[in-house]
């Protein structure tokens, strides 16, 4: 049945040009980027100790400590190295054949960019951006490297943060607005390497109107019973031959 699922999904994409791909952390895993929920996730690879990653990469905890924050954001949620793995390549190379109309991603890795895809929506901001709290002036991830501890702005001194959606914030509502309308054009909407439990961007599902939501993703979702096609594995590996 899967097998007969994926030639029906492949055909699908074959022939529309109207496509949008909504993404989480799973994309970016075989990047060696490490993803949230999973087993060998984020969170059950931090240790345990005084806080919890949710509060590390809060709001709150910014404000209030500022210096384990950074260290938390250096230590867990850097990784200037990482490079495109062959699922954001396929999707470029899917935007460049003029098919597939948007991007929208949990992920703030910037990889998708870097893969070569244009019309990016990032809806928890992109962890390669950073800008003081005070003046708004802009910085880069390299400039942040150059600091042991909390950045400060060589302007007007204030702390510098990443440009990214901590707990307790948020999301861009023009980004969201954005994701929404595409979502609600899109004639077909593929989801990938997301686990559909964050919300509010699990929520953008619902605003979906066609007959051909197709999920691929390692384990189940809450979604899957939703979905017109279910396929399960390394989003790496059947992205690219779905677009083959």
């Amino acid at each position: 049945m899967e097998t007969d699922t994926f030639s029906i999904v492949r055909k699908i994409i074959a022939d529309s040009d109207r496509i949008v791909f909504f993404g989480g952390a799973g994309v970016s895993t075989a990047s060696a980027i490490p993803d949230f929920r999973s087993p060998d996730g984020l969170y059950n690879q931090t240790p345990a100790g005084k806080y919890s990653q949710e509060t590390m990469l809060s709001h709150r905890f910014f404000i209030e400590h500022p210096q384990e924050f950074y260290e938390n954001l250096r230590r867990n949620m850097l990784f200037p190295d990482a490079q495109p793995n062959a699922a954001h390549i396929a999707l470029a190379k899917l935007e460049k054949q003029g098919k597939l109309r948007a991007i929208i991603t949990q992920n703030i890795d910037g990889l998708h960019q870097k893969a070569g895809s244009e019309n990016v929506i990032e809806l928890h901001g992109n962890i390669d951006r950073f800008y003081c709290t005070g003046c708004q002036k802009a910085f880069h991830l390299d400039d942040i490297l150059q600091f042991d501890s909390v950045p400060k702005c060589d302007s007007c001194g204030a702390i510098i943060r990443p440009d990214v959606v901590l707990y307790e914030e948020t999301l861009d509502q023009e980004e969201l607005m954005k994701a929404v309308d595409f979502i609600s054009h899109a004639e077909v909407l593929i989801v990938g390497g997301t686990s559909l439990v964050v919300y509010p961007a699990a929520g953008l599902l619902q605003y979906y109107l066609g007959d051909k939501l197709i999920l691929v993703n390692r384990s189940v979702t809450p979604y899957d019973q939703r979905a017109n096609y279910v396929l399960h594995g390394d989003i790496s590996k059947v992205l690219p031959e779905l677009i083959r």
